[in-house]
């Protein structure tokens, strides 16, 4: 079965938009080019059988479909405002479900679509997630958040991949009690190309996520300026974390259970009930 490779669904990635409130939307006549479509008139057709669609299944279309004006061209320099509309992720699925399967972007964008609603599903219903569904959420979660550190790390001096290394192993050191990322790796009995957060239940998974995201905003907040610097907010904040944990009497993350199946099975196993023709995403029934 195909691999899930970001590489493939960056046109849709590179689009997304996110509104003061933290929402994610796509601009449809962003959509419109990266599908391939010359004319707007043409693409304006499947959006209305989107639309068609999205009142069938009983939900609000404005809600979906935000009408919104944008600049565009009409030669010689000047612009002139047009029709776009703001497209929930929903929205951007029922449109490539009306597009051409045959046209590889978009088979691509009915699956980026259909992945992207589905985790906003577990995402709603997260306390009524089985275990291995919750560790896809997270670890979703993780990756994004993970973006932002590197890049707020890199922004206080940690360069090198060798840097980043040493940086990593702080946030580990002071969340598991001075164990490095090598230490972890053997506890968990993982080979050498496996990795620590693929094979993590949901509960380690979101200490692991704090660490990461409250670290990134006090090396923002704080404006760190070299590496040793960040290194040390890393341990720092990752320490008193686990301080919390203790505290609160909670199990400390190196003696959480290691899961079986890594997070890649999980998702390959989500992927294809996804591509089941005879699979409905709970937004179509």
């Amino acid at each position: 079965m195909t691999k899930l490779n970001a590489a493939e669904y960056a046109p849709f990635e590179a689009i997304k938009q996110v509104d003061d409130l933290g929402n994610e939307f796509w601009r449809a006549r962003d959509l419109q080019e990266v599908l391939g479509y010359a004319e707007w008139r043409n693409f304006h057709k499947a959006l209305e059988r989107a639309m068609i669609a999205c009142r069938n299944s009983g939900f609000g279309v404005d809600d979906h479909f935000v009408e919104a004006n944008k600049m565009v061209a009409i030669g010689s320099g000047a612009m002139r405002p047009a029709l776009d509309y703001e497209l929930s992720r929903y929205a951007c699925y029922l449109i490539v479900q009306n597009g051409d399967p045959r046209k590889e972007i978009v088979a691509l964008g009915q699956t980026y679509f259909a992945i992207q609603t589905r985790r906003q599903e577990l995402a709603d219903t997260f306390n009524q997630l089985d275990e291995n569904n919750k560790r896809l959420v997270v670890r979703g979660n993780i990756k994004q958040w993970n973006l932002l550190l590197a890049e707020a790390a890199h922004n206080a001096g940690v360069i090198t991949d060798e840097e980043f290394a040493v940086f990593q192993n702080s946030g580990y050191m002071g969340l598991y009690g001075g164990l490095t990322v090598a230490d972890i790796h053997t506890r968990k009995g993982l080979k050498t190309h496996e990795k620590i957060l693929d094979y993590m239940g949901s509960t380690e998974l979101i200490a692991n996520l704090f660490r990461i995201s409250q670290t990134e905003e006090k090396l923002r907040i704080d404006q760190a300026s070299t590496a040793t610097e960040a290194n040390e907010t890393h341990y720092e904040i990752a320490a008193k974390i686990r301080a919390a944990m203790v505290d609160m009497g909670t199990t400390l993350p190196e003696d959480l259970p290691t899961p079986k199946q890594s997070i890649q099975a999980v998702e390959r196993e989500e992927l294809e009930r996804l591509r089941d023709p005879n699979t409905k995403l709970m937004l179509d029934e």
